[in-house]
């Protein structure tokens, strides 16, 4: 049977995974803040507006990484996992993602870097964006899987 046919399959999406992504993604969003120009607008409601719509933009588009992750590796009940393969193929497929959407973006002047941030000459992306969906997934993932030991029994 395949993985969305299994409630804890979702359960564990929207109720583990999603949540710890979002507020890997929102912290990430708020460190690398000077990394953009964005850093010196003068009205904090502009910073927060945009840091919150990055960050929901970045929960959408680990979702979509996961689950299409999921189809690639044809993954079945959540225990089963191939949880390696699926985070690989995240990573991959949320990078894809990043070089498109930063040379587009960078092309439409949506956001430009400041001079701290550092550029991948060959891409000419920001060295964050990148470094971000390889770290902030595979936390999320990481931290989603954890088991909680459960408390010992009083003797």
């Amino acid at each position: 049977m395949n993985w969305y046919a299994y409630p804890d399959s979702w359960s564990f999406i929207f109720r583990r995974y999603l949540p710890r992504l979002a507020f890997c993604s929102l912290a990430w969003e708020i460190v690398q803040l000077p990394l953009y120009t964005l850093w010196t607008e003068p009205r904090l409601g502009r910073i927060v507006f945009a840091v919150a719509h990055c960050t929901a933009g970045d929960a959408m588009i680990g979702l979509a990484a996961l689950l299409l992750a999921l189809v690639l590796s044809r993954a079945g009940a959540p225990a089963e996992w191939p949880i390696t393969r699926v985070g690989a193929l995240v990573v991959v497929l949320a990078v894809a993602y990043t070089v498109l959407s930063e040379r587009i973006n960078l092309t439409r002047d949506s956001w430009a870097y400041s001079p701290w941030m550092p550029v991948i000459p060959w891409l000419e992306v920001g060295l964050a964006p990148m470094m971000q969906w390889i770290v902030v997934p595979l936390a999320a993932l990481w931290w989603a899987n954890r088991q909680l030991t459960p408390p010992r029994q009083s003797e």
